[in-house]
């Protein structure tokens, strides 16, 4: 009972036991009238008739009211006392015989003691009450009335407690409970027209934050609802506002936010401050775990060389990411299909369902390479059979590089066509000068390595070889011309036709002239005359000259024998002989041995 029914008149022993209520004569709302707890012993005296006080026998005291046995039971129990002599005055003066059977009765129960006691036991835990809250302590409450000051809530206790409607004003809700529903209150300090005030909202916050913290320390899950947008991520309802940031919604950057709102979520509590009301929010943590989980799971199903079925997930330049159920493979494009494949784009679409060999799984890092062409027959393994070395095919230019092109002649097996077999010329610039993607060329089949998986082929052996022709086409002694294409330190390449070149020497370019380097005499393109000096068909060789096309000492032999006296001018002298000029370009030695035999033998012995 609450302190301003203090002054009220006490209930009767009868009325407390019923448990009755009654009425408050301020004319304050009732409340519930509680009865006290008394010991058995207390509830019995209580109900007996007093007794009438034995005259005093001569020389005795009288006895001390206040210590005896009764005074002391009756002190422990006032109101109760007062009560049962106050409800049946009129028994107790009406007739002594209404006394004496008073007496009886009280003797008749003292004789059945335990058996009184045992049922006043029982009748005070039927009406026992726990006791009154405290201030700040949460308790449910059953809902007595609705009305328009607020929720009338009885607690159990001595008292009725009243949530203000504003309070639910103040949150935005409607009241939303019915009479005789339970609820979870806190006990404030104040009080309002002789109830104790209540929060419905105190209180349900405090259970929000404890379920919180207590999802924070166990990392278990939440179940909210995202209310708005804000920059940067999400609004989620947990019981309080939190923050779902973007980057943990999914487990891939979310682009459209706005498809969220209103969606009920399960999200995990990453970052807690209760002082502040600041909780962040995330779903991408909860998402990792089942992936975590799931991919545990599917490793220990998965093998190397095993076949599996996955959902084209992504695909890319260089190869297809498959989901096999939790745990992503890359199908590179060189295992896509045998040969040269076309673009991921050209074989596969992202959702796809595609069947897909394990070639290689990493546990630790978990990963998985994928290959689909082992799926499908070797080509090559009937290659060495239909492709022996000398074969003549007819295939297709899928890529040109600079040092040659890539035939296929037949799906899966593709060749090299290397820039020197592809002319007999050896002046091609680059491959595409003579073909070009797409294009439909005869090859021959020069070597094959099945187990690096290699084709050499070859174009220019199709082609007539000029060097076969060389000796009956270029004989020596013929004069020939032909473009300068090169330039060494030891002579100059000259072109006759494709795929034949000679060389003049550099001695072999003039009779007189010292020349160090071709280019003092040639350029390159420059169209020259020469002479075949020998032809090597086999080592693919062609010598030629300049002077010879001139040959001044078979001129000058021809006009002059040996024994014939011819004069000259001394050009130059050396410690073995001197040189003698004959004619233009034409010089002679006289050694020096020659020159003594011819002196006179006087001019011998002297001196000079």
């Amino acid at each position: 009972m609450s302190p301003e029914n203090d002054n009220n008149p006490q209930p009767s022993a009868t009325e407390a036991a019923a448990g009755r209520q009654t009425i408050n004569p301020t004319g304050e709302p009732p409340t519930s009238v509680i009865p006290q707890q008394v010991s058995a012993g207390a509830a019995a005296a209580a109900v007996r008739a007093p007794e009438p006080p034995e005259p005093a026998r001569l020389g005795q005291e009288p006895a001390d009211s206040e210590n005896s046995p009764e005074a002391i039971e009756t002190a422990e129990t006032p109101a109760v006392t007062d009560a049962a002599t106050t409800a049946e005055p009129a028994a107790t003066a009406e007739s002594p015989a209404a006394t004496q059977e008073s007496v009886e009765s009280s003797t008749e129960s003292a004789t059945t003691e335990p058996e009184s006691t045992e049922t006043m036991d029982q009748l005070l835990d039927q009406f026992s009450t726990p006791p009154a809250a405290n201030e700040g302590e949460i308790f449910d409450g059953r809902v007595l009335a609705v009305t328009d000051a607020g929720v009338v809530v009885d607690v159990g206790g001595k008292f009725e407690g009243l949530v203000p409607a504003q309070e639910f004003l103040d949150s935005g809700e409607p009241i939303q409970f019915g009479e005789g529903q339970t609820i979870e209150v806190e006990r404030l300090h104040d009080r309002k027209d002789g109830y104790v005030l209540l929060s419905y909202v105190r209180a349900h916050r405090r259970r929000v934050w404890e379920r919180i913290e207590k999802s924070y320390r166990e990392h278990t899950n939440l179940t909210g609802k995202v209310s708005e947008r804000i920059k940067g991520g999400l609004v989620v309802d947990i019981g309080v506002r939190s923050f779902l940031p973007a980057s943990q919604i999914e487990l891939r950057p979310v682009h459209d936010l706005e498809s969220w709102k209103d969606r009920e979520i399960e999200v995990r509590v990453l970052k807690l401050n209760r002082k502040r009301g600041n909780v962040v929010v995330s779903r991408r943590a909860i998402l990792e775990d089942e992936q975590k989980a799931m991919r545990d799971a599917l490793a220990e199903t998965l093998a190397e060389g095993a076949v599996v079925t996955g959902k084209v997930k992504n695909v890319t330049d260089y190869g297809i990411f498959v989901d096999l159920g939790g745990l992503d493979g890359l199908l590179h494009v060189r295992d896509l299909a045998w040969g040269r494949a076309p673009h991921p784009n050209s074989v596969v679409k992202a959702g796809e369902e595609i069947q897909v060999q394990i070639l290689k799984f990493d546990k630790e890092k978990q990963r998985i390479s994928l290959g689909r062409k082992q799926l499908l027959p070797d080509p090559w393994a009937a290659v060495p059979e239909r492709f022996p070395t000398g074969t003549k095919a007819r295939g297709k230019v899928v890529g040109v590089t600079d040092y040659g092109v890539f035939v296929q002649i037949q799906p899966g097996v593709e060749g090299l066509v290397h820039i020197s077999e592809m002319s007999w010329s050896k002046h091609v610039k680059h491959p595409s000068k003579i073909v070009k993607v797409d294009d439909d060329v005869d090859v021959v089949v020069l070597e094959v390595k099945t187990d690096q998986r290699r084709i050499s082929l070859g174009m220019k052996q199709l082609l007539p070889d000029p060097w076969e022709a060389a000796s009956q086409k270029y004989p020596v002694g013929a004069i020939v011309s032909g473009k300068i294409r090169n330039l060494a330190e030891f002579g100059a390449f000259v072109e006759l036709e494709e795929g034949m070149e000679g060389l003049i020497h550099i001695s072999d370019v003039s009779w007189t002239e010292r020349i160090k380097h071709p280019s003092e005499k040639f350029k390159k393109g420059e169209t020259v005359e020469a002479k075949v000096l020998k032809v090597d068909a086999q080592n693919r060789r062609l010598s030629l000259g300049i002077k010879q096309i001139n040959d001044i000492w078979a001129n000058w032999f021809s006009t002059h024998k040996v024994g014939e006296v011819v004069k000259g001018k001394v050009s130059r002298t050396t410690d073995f002989g001197a040189f003698v000029e004959l004619a233009e370009g034409i010089e002679g030695l006289c050694h020096v041995s020659e020159i003594e035999e011819r002196r006179p033998k006087g001019d011998r012995d002297k001196t000079p």
